[in-house]
């Protein structure tokens, strides 16, 4: 299984971006797919996810209101647009799979079972 991440890049501070990721392999299997990211000096930290049973959506304090997470189940696709962006949001980010997550552990990155290697998003201020 491999998740490719792509749509990174330099912007400036305000502009929007948007986030690629493509799952595949044969053996993949998901009922979640989220965004993660991590930005020098700290911690992994949860953005995004969305269940694709209901097609429910969860974000992060901090990018609620500016980013949106979508995704097409039958292409093991998912996407993250992001708005209104600001230096804060710098980092690498990384997309995941979990073939069995329970919604309490969906802000838990060692809930997830598959991470693509994480495309840089830098926001020049």
């Amino acid at each position: 299984v491999q998740l490719q991440a792509s749509g990174g890049g330099l912007v400036q501070a305000g502009d929007s971006l948007r986030l690629s990721c493509v799952a595949s392999g044969r053996d993949f299997r998901s009922n979640t797919m989220g965004w993660f990211r991590q930005a020098p000096g700290r911690e992994r930290e949860f953005v995004a996810a969305i269940r694709w049973s209901g097609g429910y959506t969860y974000y992060a304090d901090s990018v609620k209101g500016r980013f949106t997470i979508s995704g097409e189940k039958g292409k093991n696709t998912v996407f993250l647009q992001m708005n209104s962006l600001s230096s804060e949001d710098t980092a690498v980010y990384y997309c995941a799979s979990a073939a069995g997550l329970i919604l309490s552990s969906i802000r838990r990155h060692s809930a997830y079972d598959y991470w693509g290697k994480g495309t840089l998003v830098t926001v020049s201020s």
